[in-house]
């Protein structure tokens, strides 16, 4: 089964399009977990709390969201021993039966590609992602071999359209017609002979919700993908924002948070609840207002 049945099924399972990221600030996370963000305690330490805070973070997830998202940034300025703990994480997210979607965002010349390609959706034993975020700015030969490796291993990718920092704009959306078309069409064409029994491609974009209207108009360039959308909570963006990445029956699209879950603690609704009942109840409210934004 090729990711994007694994996705839908997952989704159809689950109800809702709830993404959760796992992105480990050292300076957010909980008390007792706390020693992380501190340069005096030794690297190998930090790095077994930030994994031992995430794998909590994953059981909570199970069986309630069809993925979660780590970065990798956060892993690898642990450095090695940051990577062995991105390594039992990801272990640890698909023994829990989630989908794990790796937010990397690697873009290189062809052969640097493959590498990446083969290092994370390939060779990676327990610690294999069913997707990559994939930064396509070098052009399709920096893509092509990516694609190589979803074939051979029914591996995802998500390609980076129009994202939702602040920034995006001065290159996503110049030129006429703008960059991102171009990109979006590319998207569309790359994914066409990895389409799966669902319709969909294993070839999704990440678009971000915090550009609403051209969320809902990239979704009719790129009909056939699956849609991965940051910007909802944290980065202020709400449900109504994000609908124009969806298709009919709320398909097609995953809504990501990461802060607004992870550190939910830190939020005046939840103030005297401790991290985990905060963070279930955020989850909660995020699977509630999607349930009836998307039932509509």
């Amino acid at each position: 089964m090729n990711y994007a049945d694994r996705l839908d099924l997952a989704i159809l399972e689950c109800g809702n399009p709830c993404l959760v990221g796992l992105d480990p600030h050292l300076s957010l996370l909980p008390e007792p977990f706390s020693a992380a963000a501190d340069p005096k305690t030794p690297r190998a330490e930090r790095a077994l709390l930030v994994e031992q805070f995430l794998i909590e973070v994953i059981d909570l997830c199970a069986g309630r969201v069809p993925a979660v998202k780590p970065q990798s940034a956060f892993f690898e300025r642990l450095g090695a021993d940051g990577a062995l703990a991105w390594e039992r994480v990801v272990a640890e997210a698909r023994r829990a039966g989630l989908l794990v979607i790796g937010d990397v965002k690697r873009g290189d010349i062809a052969s640097t590609a493959r590498a990446y390609a083969q290092a994370y959706l390939e060779d990676a034993g327990d610690s294999i992602c069913d997707a990559i975020t994939v930064n396509p700015y070098l052009g399709s030969d920096s893509v092509e071999p990516l694609l190589e490796v979803c074939k051979r291993t029914g591996a995802g990718l998500y390609i980076l359209v129009r994202t939702s920092n602040p920034g995006s704009a001065i290159f996503q959306e110049h030129g006429e017609p703008p960059l991102v078309d171009i990109v979006a069409r590319e998207v569309e064409r790359w994914g066409e002979s990895l389409r799966g029994e669902c319709g969909f491609s294993s070839i999704g974009a990440v678009v971000g919700a915090t550009h609403p209207a051209e969320l809902a108009r990239l979704r009719q360039i790129m009909a056939h993908a699956p849609f991965l959308i940051p910007g909802y909570g944290a980065q202020g963006a709400g449900v109504a924002d994000t609908l124009g990445g969806f298709l009919p029956e709320g398909r097609g699209a995953l809504v990501n948070s990461s802060r607004g879950i992870l550190y939910a603690w830190k939020r005046p609704e939840y103030a005297g609840r401790s991290w985990k009942d905060a963070s279930c109840a955020a989850l909660e409210h995020m699977q509630l207002e999607f349930s009836k934004a998307l039932a509509h």
